[in-house]
């Protein structure tokens, strides 16, 4: 089959460049890339529609085709023209989706795809209006839902202006629901997403939580060439670089790295350190942040929104006397993420994910395929991913239950390891994930062509307003 991604966001390269560092280019760009990967991989024709950028200051997008090494006979990367040239916020797209859609069409001509995945409210709009324009199904991967977000900034009666004008909570949000209407099938990564997440009342009317032909539970993966317990070749180098940076300890540390986002809560490991001089007596902290050596004296290179979040953290480390305690690492890929987690590993370390929802969690299964015990957030997919009991799950609001569950996880650390090692080898791997959708997509195909009628431009407002004043 000939298969094709919808993710106007961020943008895809060989070298995956600026993959995570900017909030466009988050985990959903890794996902889009590994499942279309391991479609690839099972002798499908996969296209990865995205924004082709024509800016000095982006100069890996401008091609109008990319490839992935190894994967040039049946896995492109199709950058199509959309609202010039400039590199545009996620949040600017919205008015040039449209012409997105139409080019994408006036691309392929008579040789249209067999099926489409949409990713995030703007690949779920973008499907909506391919759908119309040429009746190809889709499948809808929302990964985080504008409803969800607009709570959890606190979004009010009074400020919706404002969140409005940064967000466009209105545009996303009736984009989402325009796309759960009209998907062939909506995947989630857990069971907990799709009950709590779609079942808010923002979406009520565009989907059933209960009608289980609607949606598909199919969990990410990891990339098991990168996230193992074998040796690789960046070993000694990173080694020597995590031993100048720790001074030569190499007692069990616990191991932070995510983004500097709020709602990642790394503040919340910080405070557990803080507030247990048992968890202090049994481990030291890392914290991998990318882009930097020093954050102490380097924080002004980091942006506003990131500064913003780790200057808490560095106040909190120092007025806790913990500096000789605390580590940051410069993590620049996640090859030397892999081998860091696999270094740690081998000192019987613990790897940590406290943020206060997580739709699905992947970093701590990658932690756990290079031999990590994991400790994570209870809120969200973490809560499935360990419901056996291979990792420890902790309340992220709670810095006394955070840091019972590290002491927990260091103190069994080696049972943890190996039975969550085990879990994600049996369930959370990327051809797993590629088999699931194949099987979805095939479904759908053999329905045969659908129609729908055209969207109008994406604009809830009115909708929203309704909802905050009823609360």
């Amino acid at each position: 089959m000939h298969i094709i991604f919808f993710n106007p966001q961020g943008n895809f390269d060989q070298p995956d460049s600026y993959l995570t560092e900017h909030p466009d280019f988050g985990g959903q760009l890794i996902y889009v890339k590994e499942v279309a990967m391991a479609m690839a991989d099972q002798g499908h024709k996969v296209d990865i529609i995205a924004r082709r950028i024509d800016d000095p200051e982006w100069p890996e997008f401008s091609e109008s085709v990319g490839y992935y090494k190894g994967y040039e006979d049946n896995l492109r990367i199709i950058r199509i023209d959309c609202g010039g040239p400039k590199f545009l916020n996620k949040e600017q797209l919205w008015p040039h989706l449209d012409e997105f859609v139409a080019n994408t069409v006036a691309f392929y001509g008579d040789d249209l795809p067999d099926f489409a995945t949409a990713h995030y409210a703007d690949g779920g709009y973008c499907a909506v209006l391919f759908k119309h324009l040429t009746g190809i199904g889709f499948t809808l991967t929302g990964h985080s839902l504008g409803a969800q977000k607009l709570d959890k900034l606190g979004t009010t009666i009074d400020n919706m202006q404002a969140m409005q004008e940064r967000f466009k909570f209105a545009q996303r949000i009736d984009a989402e629901r325009l796309a759960m209407r009209y998907s062939s099938r909506i995947i989630t990564s857990t069971g907990q997403e799709r009950f709590e997440q779609y079942s808010h009342p923002l979406y009520q009317g565009a989907v059933d939580v209960d009608d289980d032909a609607k949606f598909s539970v199919i969990p990410p993966g990891v990339n098991t060439r990168i996230f193992t317990t074998e040796p690789g070749d960046l070993d000694s180098q990173v080694e020597a670089m995590i031993d100048d940076r720790l001074g030569g300890e190499k007692g069990p540390c616990v191991v932070v790295s995510s983004r500097l986002d709020e709602k990642k809560n790394i503040i919340g490991v910080v405070e557990a350190f803080a507030g247990s001089q048992k968890l202090r007596s049994m481990a030291s902290l890392v914290i991998c942040i990318r882009g930097i050596d020093d954050p102490y004296s380097e924080i002004g290179k980091l942006s506003d929104a990131d500064q913003k979040v780790l200057k808490p953290i560095l106040d909190l480390v120092g007025s806790a006397g913990m500096k000789d305690q605390v580590y940051f690492l410069n993590l620049k890929s996640q090859g030397e993420l892999a081998t860091t987690y696999r270094i740690f590993a081998n000192r019987g370390s613990v790897f940590a994910l406290t943020a206060f929802y997580e739709p699905f969690g992947l970093a701590p299964p990658e932690a756990a395929a290079c031999g990590l015990a994991c400790v994570a957030t209870k809120n969200g997919g973490p809560s499935e991913i360990f419901e056996d009991g291979s990792g420890i799950l902790v309340d992220p609001y709670d810095s006394d239950d955070i840091a019972a569950g590290l002491e927990k996880a260091l103190a069994n650390q080696h049972d943890l390891a190996i039975r969550s090692r085990a879990r994600v080898l049996d369930k959370y791997t990327w051809a797993n994930t590629a088999r699931e959708y194949l099987a979805v997509i095939c479904e759908a195909v053999k329905s045969g062509k659908d129609t729908c009628p055209k969207p109008e431009a994406p604009d809830a407002s009115q909708r929203i307003e309704q909802y905050l004043a009823s609360r």
